[in-house]
């Protein structure tokens, strides 16, 4: 496109137009303030006249990496990859410190005087401190807790029978568990990573997904940009032929009504011009829209070459969808948290019960240095039962409702797999067609290409007529079309079929496969 601005007529217009009303042109020459805007203007206009070409491979990449929504899909993704390492982080030891330094109390308190017999009412103040430090780690086969912790106190009392005591336990082991059979930490060593493989998945459909829509915007701009040059080029054929047409006819070669019809086309060649400027500016601004580029930048397009034959069968793409796809991945996902739900409400139903036990030592003393000295022993077992025997159903209820869910979720993934099955098996089907359209389509192309030029030579020395011409001039208009209709929807259904089943079939290897790959997972 002829859009570029000419620096030299535009710097030429500097002068004149700042400094007309002087009368000697060496005043302008050294003029600092000429040279000023000439040094400002001079890089704004080099680069207003470098348009920006891009193939299809570029525009996808760079939309990867700058669109909108190639950002919000990574956040999301990295939000799903932090959940996944606190996860992996609660297998691992815990060590937790737990510090109350400093607890004041003043207050008036009810006692009981054995002298009298009587309760009253009595001034108090005292100060406690605590410390203690646990290490703990759970038992995913189990469903249980392991600890082992320290801990040591300080109490402070104050008033006329003022004293100070210290508490310790210098060590304790014990262990905590649900007697029941529901192990949350075995349904957590299932879903967790399934989560995370949804998001990580969901976050390399949601870039397939990104690498379609610019394979959308990059061919609308390639059609407007085809039909903005065929207007332009049919502006100055139909101009050439109105010329040719004014001299045939003096000579009464071609008839008034011919030459008025040339006349038609030369008017509507140049409306036709203008509706396309419009439009290519539209799909130019939305690519450089969706590619965060600024708004006013001008960009070409360098269409792909013929596409590599390459055959996917229709079963190798529902076997890597069943496999892949986030979809799925997701469903299977929410049936187990179903199933989860249904195994805790059924336990829950009977009776709950708990087993906690511990072995240690402890102390008191009131100095420091005597409370660990000659420990005694601690222990402590305690068995936790709780037996609903009138709840008028309630935890039946909810076991019933926990099952009907999961019947629901069944069927919903069997309904989705059945849905995105039909799409794998259309989109496949398409794309292996669209293979023998683009060689067709590129067949056509030229045919039509060497028909309108030959047309146009015999119009030219008077064997061909208007009408001839003009049904030439539109087969190639539409063959024109056609191809480029066909490369897009080649490409469309190629990264549609990527997209389903997160696989790339030039590589062939999962597209999860090169994504930990490329980042060290």
């Amino acid at each position: 496109m002829n859009r570029v601005l000419n620096i030299s007529r535009f710097c030429s217009r500097v002068p004149r137009h700042f400094f007309r009303k002087r009368k000697r042109r060496s005043e302008a020459r050294s003029n600092p303030v000429l040279w000023g805007l000439l040094l400002i203007f001079l890089p704004i206009a080099s680069a207003v006249a470098q348009p920006k070409t891009l193939t299809l491979n570029e525009a996808i990449s760079i939309a990867a990496d700058s669109s909108l929504e190639a950002f919000r899909s990574k956040n999301m993704y990295l939000a799903g990859l932090w959940e996944y390492r606190s996860y992996k982080a609660a297998r691992l030891p815990g060590l937790a410190l737990n510090l109350t330094p400093a607890q004041y109390y003043r207050y008036i308190t009810r006692r009981y005087d054995s002298g009298a017999d009587i309760d009253v009412y009595r001034n108090q103040q005292s100060y406690y401190a605590n410390g203690s430090l646990e290490l703990s780690q759970n038992i995913d086969f189990l469903g249980g807790t392991f600890f082992m912790n320290t801990d040591l106190g300080y109490i402070r009392n104050y008033g006329a029978n003022a004293y100070s005591q210290y508490t310790s336990v210098p060590i304790r082991v014990g262990y905590q568990q649900s007697l029941l059979g529901y192990n949350a930490f075995r349904w957590e060593k299932k879903i967790e990573p399934m989560k995370f493989e949804k998001v990580k998945k969901e976050f390399l459909y949601n870039m397939e997904s990104v690498s379609e829509q610019a394979t959308e915007y990059f061919f609308a701009l390639a059609m407007a940009q085809t039909e903005y040059d065929m207007a332009l080029e049919n502006v100055a054929s139909t101009d050439t032929l109105y010329k040719t047409g004014e001299q045939r006819q003096k000579i009464a070669s071609i008839t008034k009504a011919d030459l008025l019809t040339l006349r038609l086309d030369a008017v509507n060649a140049r409306n036709t011009l203008q509706n396309a400027d419009i439009a290519l500016k539209r799909a130019m601004f939305a690519l450089a829209s969706y590619l965060n580029f600024d708004k006013n930048t001008e960009i070409r397009l360098r269409l792909p070459s013929h596409p590599s034959a390459m055959e996917i069968s229709v079963e190798q793409a529902l076997f890597l969808a069943r496999e892949n796809n986030p979809t799925l991945i997701d469903m299977q996902r929410q049936v187990l948290e179903a199933q989860q739900t249904v195994d805790k409400t059924k336990i829950e139903s009977l009776f709950n019960a708990s087993l906690t036990a511990s072995i240690g030592f402890n102390q008191v003393a009131n100095t420091f240095g005597n409370v660990y000295r000659d420990p005694t022993q601690q222990d402590v077992f305690s068995l936790t039962l709780t037996i609903p025997l009138i709840d008028w159903g309630v935890r039946k209820g909810k076991y019933n409702v926990a099952r009907n869910s999961l019947s629901v979720l069944e069927i919903s993934r069997s309904q989705n797999e059945l849905s995105i099955e039909e799409d794998i098996i259309m989109t496949v089907g398409d794309f292996n067609i669209q293979q023998q359209l683009i060689a067709s389509a590129e067949e056509a192309l030229e045919l039509a290409q060497m028909a309108y030029t030959e047309t146009k030579q015999r119009f030219m020395i008077g064997k061909a007529d208007i009408n001839s011409l003009t049904l030439s001039l539109n087969r190639l208009q539409e063959a024109q079309r056609n191809y480029i209709s066909s490369l897009k929807n080649y490409w469309l259904s190629y990264y549609k079929i990527r997209k389903l089943t997160l696989y790339d079939f030039a590589l062939h290897a999962p597209l999860s496969q090169i994504f930990d790959y490329q980042h060290g997972m």
